[in-house]
Parts: C-alpha cells; structure tokens; sequence
C-alpha cells in the first residue's frame, strides 16, 4: 500500500508508469500479431510463439557479438525466423494443422520445450543482452526518463501493424490467406494451394517474433526460459482483441503493458509474473461468462 501512496503523492511517476508501460507493450504486441495470424488462419493454438521470440532474440545477440548493430539485426532475426517457421511447419505443424485444437496444443507445446532445450544446451543458460547504444531521454527536468530503444519499439510495432495490414489487403499471398481464414474448403476448390499459404503464415509469425525477439534482446534480456511469459501474454492479447483486428491487438497489448507495468510497481516485481497468470484466468472465466451469455441470448 504505500507505494500505492507513493503514486498519489508523485503524480510524476504515473507518467513514468504509462509511459513505460505503453512502450513495452508494443513489444508484447508484435508477438501477439502472430499469434492472431495462425489462429486465425490454421486454427491453430500456438504454445511455442514464446520460444519463436526468444529465437529471434538469440539471433540478434549472435549477429552484435559478430560486430552488426542490433537494430540492423531486427531484419536479419525476421529473416532467419521466417526461414526457421517454414522449417517448422513442413516438420511439425502441417502434420496438426485441421486436426483437433487440443492436439495442437499439445504438438506445440511439447516443440516449445524442445526448442527451450536445444537453447540451453547451444547457447547455454547464461543471461544475454545486445546493447543497443541509444541512450536514454530525460523528460520533466530528469523525473521521466524514457528508453530510446523502447521507442524504436514502439515505432517497429506500429510500422509492423501496417505492413502486416496492407500485405493481407494488397499482396496476392495476403489475400490468399485472407481467403484461407475465411474459408479453406472454398478457398481450395477456388485453386489456392491453402498448404502454401499455411507455411507462408506460420513463417510470416515466426519473423514477427523474430524481430520482437530482437527488439527484447535489445530492451532487457534473453535467455532459453524466456519464452512462456510472451506466450501467454500474446494468448491473453488475442482473447481480448479477437483475430483478423491488428488495431484492436495493438490496444490490447499496450493496456496490458500499463497494468503489467503498475501492479509490478504497487504490488512487487516479485508478483508481477502471478499478475500475469492471474489476469489470464480472470480473462479466460470471463470470456466463458460473456460467451454463455451470447449464447442464452441468440437462444
């Protein structure tokens, strides 16, 4: 309680708080882009989207420690991942892909604790980072200060929302997917290769969270357990915004870096993780209650 006090009394750290809070979700929201993108398109549950992050930050640390800046390895870890993704589809998820939700939980569940292991045995268990030189921004006379990296953040998630918009809307591939998410039985008797595009989208999600990856490795850290917090952060992100509404994704991802970002301040950062899960089941029973409801009503 008496940080809680601390915030009425410096009305200059709520700023601090939103800010930053702001920031960081627009890293959570690059992951859950994907996220909505395969379980949109595959009806797939991914439970590795985590590990695909922390892929893409493990590239970035790798190409800073060849001498690349990390900001011009956001790219290159997009790349890597989205060759990475259609490996991982022509090996694994093609194989669960139109099977039962439950079976792609598991399939891609068990890929993510495969992935963590590989990690830690290459790369080992040790705590990374890439320093990305920016600085920091000193606002209110040094009361605020603000991560220039966070803002590069920032500008990436926005940026990646609109390319992601206008390359389902404009491209052949995007409205092949967009066809295939809407319907893939039509979708197939109309000659779209719906197997195609589903190696395009999960590829396409595994370079979004290679660039967040990136953009983490940069902000904080990386290491081989990183993965499930941006997991279930993406997963409470796309229940709350719904799929096919990359607007809607972005807001709900900066919401859920502002209350992340006050309850680890007024509760502990010990507690922010049980935060995390917390407001997961508060979610997940709600949705259950608004979607008996919608029911009983349509009845």
């Amino acid at each position: 309680m008496g940080n809680l006090r601390l915030l009425f009394e410096s009305p200059v750290l709520l700023v601090q708080l939103l800010l930053d809070g702001i920031l960081i979700g627009a890293i959570f929201a690059l992951a859950a882009y994907g996220m909505a993108l395969v379980w949109g398109v595959m009806g797939l549950i991914n439970v590795a989207q985590g590990e695909l992050v922390m892929l893409g930050g493990y590239a970035a640390f790798y190409l800073y420690r060849a001498g690349i800046h990390p900001l011009f390895a956001v790219p290159v870890a997009a790349a890597l991942l989205f060759a990475a993704g259609w490996l991982l589809y022509r090996a694994v998820i093609f194989r669960v892909v139109d099977k039962d939700l439950f079976i792609s939980i598991l399939a891609t569940f068990g890929l993510s604790i495969l992935l963590q292991q590989l990690a830690n045995t290459l790369f080992g268990a040790d705590v990374r980072t890439a320093e990305s030189g920016f600085g920091t921004l000193f606002l209110f006379g040094g009361a605020v200060t603000v991560s220039r990296i966070k803002l590069v953040a920032f500008a990436a998630a926005l940026l990646t929302g609109a390319f992601l918009m206008q390359f389902l809307r404009r491209s052949r591939m995007g409205q092949a997917i967009r066809a295939t998410a809407q319907n893939p039985r039509a979708a197939r008797v109309m000659g779209i290769d719906t197997d195609r595009v589903h190696a395009w989208t999960f590829g396409l999600n595994a370079a979004i969270c290679g660039a967040s990856g990136a953009l983490v490795a940069m902000t904080w850290i990386v290491h081989p357990y990183l993965g499930l917090p941006y997991t279930v952060r993406s997963f409470m992100i796309v229940i709350i915004a719904g799929l096919g509404n990359v607007a809607a994704v972005l807001a709900a991802a900066l919401g859920l870096g502002v209350a992340e970002n006050f309850a680890g301040f007024i509760l502990g950062a010990e507690y922010q993780a049980a935060f995390v899960f917390a407001l997961l089941v508060a979610i997940l029973v709600w949705r259950r209650f608004w979607l008996a409801r919608e029911r009983r009503y349509l009845r």
